[in-house]
């Protein structure tokens, strides 16, 4: 490509001729740019979808390892069933995808399932799932995370690379007991939250001790004294109810 530049000085006109090599990258040199900068995202729940839906949205290739047969597998598999998001619905949306208007502010977990069946499909996500990711080291000769996950369905071992790694597992993704006094003595039905449905399976007036009064504690304690159970709830520290008249609501502070 020729380019030419023309400058007055004086009455006088130099003429300036450039030779400007274009340079323009193949579709697969692209391509192999675009793999370079890979991002690897371990865990498919709504942090890692929303990652993935970011970089989908920005072109930047990506894989999700997922250790569970499904995305949001706390939301599928593991939650109760009256669970509701905690906070009104414009604090709790997903980039790039606000929730439908006609859901309400306190979204219960079948219509929270259901935009993420629908957020999933938008943006095309595709997890690798049964991948339990058990070393991931970052490697400073070629700027690469090696991450090695073992696939459950084949036993076999996985290696992958990526130029980021975003760890997405989540906090409480693996239940935790503490250990009680007496407990490994109790004749009665020991349960995690995880493991809790519906209040229905104790009612006919059971007596159920709930431990812990966080978001799940009292909702479930809740969902208990519904169905008819004699509900207590042991709190380890002070906690502070203010019951709000107009909008019957309970606000929770420890």
């Amino acid at each position: 490509m020729w380019a030419v530049a023309v400058k007055e000085s004086g009455g006088i006109i130099a003429i300036y001729i450039h030779n400007i090599r274009r340079i323009k990258k193949t579709k697969r040199e692209e391509r192999m740019e675009k793999e370079n900068q890979r991002v690897i995202i371990v865990g498919a729940g709504p942090s890692g979808l929303s990652v993935a839906a970011c970089l989908a949205n920005q072109s930047i290739p990506y894989i999700i390892l997922e250790r569970e047969n499904c995305f949001a597998s706390l939301w599928k598999k593991y939650s109760y069933d009256r669970l509701h998001l905690h906070l009104k619905k414009q604090f709790c949306e997903l980039p790039h995808k606000p929730f439908p208007p006609s859901f309400p502010s306190y979204i219960p977990k079948q219509k929270f399932l259901q935009y993420l069946e629908d957020y999933v499909t938008h943006f095309k996500i595709n997890p690798l799932y049964h991948r339990t990711v058990v070393n991931a080291e970052y490697d400073e000769g070629s700027e690469k995370w090696k991450v090695k996950a073992k696939n459950k369905d084949s036993g076999e071992v996985e290696e992958y690379e990526g130029r980021f790694l975003v760890v997405a597992s989540g906090e409480t993704s693996d239940p935790f007991i503490p250990e009680i006094e007496g407990l490994k003595s109790f004749t009665g039905k020991v349960i995690h939250s995880t493991g809790f449905k519906s209040g229905k399976e104790f009612k006919d007036d059971q007596h159920v001790l709930v431990v812990g009064s966080g978001n799940s504690g009292m909702e479930i304690a809740l969902d208990l004294i519904n169905h008819g159970a004699k509900t207590s709830i042991v709190v380890r520290s002070k906690v502070i109810v203010f019951f709000n008249i107009y909008f019957i609501k309970f606000y929770i502070l420890i």
